[in-house]
């Protein structure tokens, strides 16, 4: 029963990325988005480790001290800052964020979007998201690059303020165009 409530989780979060992400342009990344999750080392996991109301990976990494599942997933899913997590040019920096591209900015805010929808039902606001990112991005450091730190958080609290219908307008006409 695990399984298939699991398999529903995945299938609605992602479904939530792909619409948000066709929104925005952005087919190709919202029909691949979180393949990996689909796959034995990430979903078997999933399954054992399922509670419905949270990642999967956050009850794994308490019972062992650490998520496979997620070091699985973070290393083949762009959208993650943590895929992006490499030695700096600048010695005395050591491991630091590198700048993501911005698609991947975008669809890791899409990400964060359907998260929140998908664990807070109908209780979701414009605001989770939001929320959700300050309670861990003070303690991220030099984890996340500035650049796209601060490109995510705009976006975020744009979206908190703006709403959706504003936001992805936003993204479409002004973020998006800016890479080309």
């Amino acid at each position: 029963m695990k399984a298939l409530k699991h398999l529903r989780t995945i299938n609605h979060h992602k479904r939530l990325v792909m619409e948000h992400c066709f929104k925005v342009g952005l087919y190709r990344q919202g029909l691949l988005h979180d393949l990996s999750k689909y796959m034995p080392s990430e979903f078997l996991v999933g399954c054992r480790y399922y509670q419905g109301t949270r990642s999967p990976n956050n009850a794994e990494r308490e019972a062992k001290g650490y998520s496979s599942a997620w070091l699985h997933h973070k290393g083949r899913n762009k959208h993650h800052y943590e895929y992006w997590i490499d030695y700096s040019n600048n010695l005395e920096k050591g491991i630091v964020g590198q700048r993501m591209p911005v698609k991947y900015v975008v669809e890791m805010f899409m990400d964060r979007i359907a998260a929140s929808k998908t664990y807070q039902g109908e209780n979701y606001t414009d605001r989770h998201p939001l929320e959700y990112y300050e309670k861990g991005a003070a303690r991220l450091g030099d984890m996340i690059h500035p650049e796209t730190a601060a490109l995510l958080h705009k976006l975020l609290k744009m979206l908190a303020r703006d709403g959706e219908e504003k936001t992805f307008a936003y993204i479409r006409r002004v973020v998006l165009k800016k890479r080309r």
